[in-house]
């Protein structure tokens, strides 16, 4: 391989140290010239005899974590036993490497089954000198696999289900640094495409650090003095580093950002050159060397090396003296720049290489070279320092260049004589892209775009909203469209889900701040997946669901419910002698939709264009089921009609309906079909059964006198019956009369072969295809509408995700209602509502799929942009004290439930419940101010018949019981809804039989809500 082929980038880096949890920390102390060396707390190892011996000070000082026993077991799905026993070395290498993974823009789940290397440096920590002493090396289980150096890479190895090596390396202080050169030789020699890289250094007990002491390397007075005359050692630190290495070209391919570019690198022994553990200048000069000669670089061409300046009394002057040889050897004329991260963070020892090359991957990326501390005169044992080498005491802009790529060596030297090198250059720049200019850009725009979070643990969920929000505040420059593709395509799914949408960065900022405190915001959905989303169907609802306007906003959004609303209107143009486009965008002067031959073609244009969004978005029905003239478009969105044959129905069936405009009535009546039927005896033929909705709702139609007359003698039997605003007696005997000219009129109709499943609402059962001639069409004007039946059949076949397409949803109430008699659960949304037509609402149903698990596609948001990736806050683990034993196996038993043992808890918990959906729907209220106010009906509050669904949802998962879909109807304020669910709460007397709890008369206020739905015939 050659050019971009041959070389390496470093597309994803990660480091952690004690007060330093990432790479812009890490650049802050480095820019800062700050320093995390301290004390080693007392707190972790109060056993520990270090203190006591002579060099008990220097053994304490270094740079060390607070505590190291802390580690998220459940996001990695780790026992507590297991977690416990693992190293922590194992556990920092396991969060490092996944936040290098997520630095460079990578899902993880893309990872999965490629040949990608895991490679990694470490050295023991000392927890096995602990687990033996506590004894638990005796019984436990996982100690094999807690001890192990190796598995550290394996464990990796498995976290992402990659299939390269995986293998741990240790060549002493050179480690990491070897484990950077093997990957990278493995990359250029094309056995794979891709690294991981990584060292981890951590202590459990500084008494380990005695034979260092006893060397003279560790530093007396706490300080890592580099290069300085008062150079007396180095200073022990604990921490890690990891990188994503890919092939260049392959990087630029993909639009990953390149921190720099492994141009060379070169290994190598000192041989007897000197004495162990003494280092060899001339080693160490061969390294640096054959690094040069492999990236096909001059010395003279190199910026800066990042040394492995121990600052001991023999390190650093050897260490000069290779790099003067090398300079010997290559004519270098012009001074060399030198510095050592080891006099910030301390010596990691087996991960020393790798924070050196993150630090130098760092500087030139952004083209700053930052101070070596503790410089002040150089070391006496290097003459002539100044000559030859710049120790920067300040930050200070990267040299010109000249126009060439800005480059730096790295380095690090084994105590063995194992030596490494290698040379870093600049990324090759990349013409910006220019983003196309948008209308909704600007200071007042008001775009709505999802920023879709996922966390395994409800906290981490939080605490992800807050590190985005605290992101965005900080950086007014974000684009809106840039978080949400990088919240898209860089970040793994996990079971908890949140999907903020903001229309604009302040709203966004507020539904972030809102979802961080636990707290409802008015533009958040959350939810937990709890396995594969079910199978979807698409509902279809009749007539009922227009509104004025109902597609003018989605019409100037959505491309394609614009091209679908267009197809439609050319399909429709041959029957109809108004303008479509006009109907549903409610243009001054268009076609009034109370006329039964506009309404009918016009809801069914906005169903086959709200479908085809739907399956924009990546959601594709199982299953379609239509209502009424709902049938039509389920039929041509299933495949099962051509849209020039659904169009042509849909016009002949209004226009024919259009004749009888005026002649009968019809009426909604909250009772199950057969008792309606026993009501309707007395008028015989005048009046039939139009439609069964749910186990209690059936809708009649007929005669104008004997509906009215049906429904007086409904309320005076007390029961719920109401009229309904229909010009035409939908599916009633006074339409017999069309069946010839319809059949005649649809001849020549061709129904397709359709792989989604259709589900009839004339039969109430599956359907074929074939069977939807221009008969079934008659039959599906004149005969009684089976939504329950067919209803009832599509959960029970499987299908539990319910998506109403829709204007407004009408058919809501009626698909739990059925659900709730069969015991079952689906997940049911809408399209569009009458106070909300615009894409914004779409993606909020949308949403609501997502977090229950169904897969769906949220760069169809973003197809008029052109986002570009941008770096996010990595994972925030939530992590918990595991040490050497664990309590046993299984989760934490749960906190205790709420009280809800009196009547009052109940109030307060309905009320606090009612306010927390308020909230989201942007009416700012307290679940206390609601208490003082229990008698006001949820209509007064603003609820319509979803809030009702989603309040009898929150109220069944909080109190642990089943609840009617209409319980908010039947109970309709909060101290009614109160009585009732404590009345199912209530504990029987000991020796009571169980009293049967019959639902109370309902209210007959506060309902216009539920009349409203009466009145579309859907309740």
């Amino acid at each position: 391989m050659s050019g971009a082929a041959a070389d390496i980038a470093v597309i994803g880096m990660s480091c952690r140290f004690p007060g330093v949890d990432g790479l812009e920390g890490f650049w802050r102390l480095l820019a800062d010239g700050g320093s995390t060396v301290g004390q080693f707390p007392d707190h972790r190892a109060p056993g520990s005899a270090y203190a006591s011996h002579p060099d008990g000070a220097t053994l304490k000082t270094g740079s060390y974590f607070d505590s190291i026993d802390g580690f998220d077991a459940e996001f990695f799905g780790t026992g507590p036993a297991e977690a416990a026993a693992m190293d922590p070395v194992q556990r920092l290498g396991l969060e490092l490497a996944w936040e290098a993974v997520e630095d460079a823009g990578l899902a993880a789940g893309t990872l999965a089954g490629r040949e990608i290397d895991v490679v990694v440096a470490t050295a023991p920590s000392g927890y096995d000198q602990l687990r033996r002493r506590s004894g638990s090396d005796r019984d436990d289980h996982y100690a094999a696999l807690g001890s192990s150096g190796a598995l550290i890479a394996n464990r990796i190895s498995g976290l992402f289900d990659v299939r390269g090596m995986s293998f741990c390396a240790d060549s002493g202080q050179s480690s990491s640094l070897v484990c950077l050169a093997l990957a990278c030789e493995r990359i250029r020699a094309g056995a794979v495409d891709a690294a991981i890289a990584g060292g981890v250094h951590l202590i459990t007990d500084p008494e380990a650090g005695l034979a260092l002491a006893n060397l003279g390397a560790l530093s007396p007075d706490g300080r890592c003095r580099t290069f300085d005359e008062r150079a007396a050692g180095f200073v022990r630190g604990e921490g890690g580093a990891f990188v994503v290495l890919k092939r260049l070209d392959l990087a630029e391919a993909d639009g990953d950002h390149v921190y720099a570019v492994v141009r060379g690198w070169g290994v190598g022994s000192g041989g007897a050159s000197s004495r162990m553990p003494d280092p060899s200048p001339e080693g160490q000069a061969a390294a640096v060397l054959a690094a040069l000669e492999r990236a096909g670089v001059p010395f003279d061409g190199v910026d800066y090396v990042e040394a492995h300046g121990t600052g001991t009394r023999m390190g650093d002057p050897a260490e000069i003296a290779g790099l003067r040889e090398v300079f010997r050897r290559t004519g270098r004329a012009r001074p060399l720049v030198i510095g050592s991260a080891k006099t910030n963070v301390g010596h990691l020892e087996p991960a020393a290489g790798l924070v050196g090359l993150v630090k130098a991957a760092l500087c030139v990326d952004r083209g700053l070279l930052v101070p070596s501390l503790n410089f002040r005169t150089p070391n006496p044992r290097i003459p002539d320092f100044h000559r030859d080498f710049d120790v920067p005491r300040t930050p200070r802009p990267w040299p010109d260049t000249g126009g060439r790529p800005r480059r730096a060596g790295v380095s690090a030297f084994g105590m063995g004589g194992t030596n490494a090198h290698v040379i870093l250059e600049q990324a090759p720049g990349r013409p910006a892209r220019p983003r196309p200019g948008r209308a909704d850009e600007g200071p007042g725009a008001a775009r709505v775009l999802p920023w879709v979070l996922s966390a395994r643990s409800e906290p981490a969920l939080r605490e992800q909203a807050a590190r985005l929000r605290d992101l965005v505040a900080a950086d007014a420059s974000l684009a809106p469209a840039d978080i949400t593709h990088s919240l898209l395509t860089t970040r793994t799914r996990f079971a908890h889900r949140a999907v903020v949408l903001g229309a604009g960065r302040e709203e966004a900022l507020a539904g972030l701040g809102l979802l961080a405190a636990g707290g409802d915001a008015p533009h958040a959905v959350r939810g937990v997946t709890t396995g594969p989303a079910a199978p979807v169907v698409f509902v279809f609802p009749g007539q009922g669901s227009q509104w004025t306007g109902m597609g003018r906003r989605l019409y100037a959004e959505s491309e394609v419910f614009r091209r679908g609303i267009d197809d439609c209107a050319e399909a429709l143009a041959p029957w109809t002698d108004w303008s479509l486009v006009d109907v549903v965008t409610g243009a001054e002067g268009a076609a009034p939709l109370e006329r039964i031959d506009v309404v009918q073609p016009a809801l069914f244009a906005m169903l086959v264009s709200l479908a085809r969004v739907w399956r924009s978005l990546g959601v594709t029905p199982d299953a379609v089921i239509g209502h009424s003239q709902g049938e039509i478009a389920a039929a041509h969105t299933a495949g099962a009609l051509s849209l020039p044959d659904a169009a042509r129905i849909v016009a002949l069936r209004s226009r024919l309906l259009a004749t009888v405009a005026g002649q009968g009535a019809m009426a909604g009546i909250l009772l199950p079909e057969a008792r309606v039927r026993e009501l309707m005896g007395p008028w015989g033929a005048r009046i039939g059964i139009a439609a069964v909705n749910g186990p209690n709702s059936t809708t009649v139609s007929g005669e104008g006198d004997a509906v009215g007359e049906l429904v007086a003698a409904c309320a005076a039997r007390g029961v719920r019956a109401r009229l309904i605003k229909s010009t035409v007696p939908g599916h009633s005997p006074l339409l017999d009369r069309f069946e010839e000219p319809m059949t005649r009129g649809l001849a020549g109709i061709t129904p397709r072969p359709s792989a989604v499943a259709l589900y009839s609402t004339v039969t109430g059962e599956p359907i074929d295809p074939a069977e939807m001639d221009a008969a079934y069409w008659f039959r599906n004007l004149r005969r009684t509408v089976r939504f329950e039946a067919a209803m009832r059949r599509v959960i029970e076949h499987g299908h539990g995700t319910v998506i109403e397409i829709s204007p407004h949803p009408v058919l809501l109430v009626a698909v739990e209602e059925t659900a709730d008699a069969l015991s079952a659960a689906p997940v049911v949304v809408g399209t569009l509502t009458k106070d909300d037509g615009g894409t914004g609402r779409v993606l909020a149903s949308l949403a609501e799929l997502h977090v229950r698990g169904l897969p769906v596609d949220w760069e169809a948001a973003l197809a008029a942009d052109r986002p570009r990736r941008i770096a996010l806050p990595t994972y925030p683990f939530q992590r918990q004290r595991y040490w050497l034993t664990a309590p046993g196996e299984g989760p934490a038993p749960a906190g205790p439930a709420a009280d809800l043992g009196s009547q009052e808890a109940v109030l307060t918990l309905v009320c606090a419940e009612t306010a927390a959906l308020l909230r989201a729907k942007g009416t700012p209220v307290t679940g206390a101010a609601l208490e003082a106010r229990p008698t006001d009906t949820f209509k007064y509050l603003g609820f319509d018949s979803s809030l009702a669904v989603g309040l009898r949802n929150r109220l069944a998962a909080a109190a642990g019981v089943r609840l009617p879909a209409t319980v908010a109807f039947t109970h309709p304020t909060a101290q009614a809804l109160a009585r009732h669910l404590f009345s199912l709460l209530e504990p029987q007397e000991p020796g009571a039989a169980p009293t049967a709890r019959e639902e109370p008369a309902p209210d007959s206020t506060g309902d216009d809500d539920l009349y409203a739905l009466i009145d579309r015939g859907y309740v």
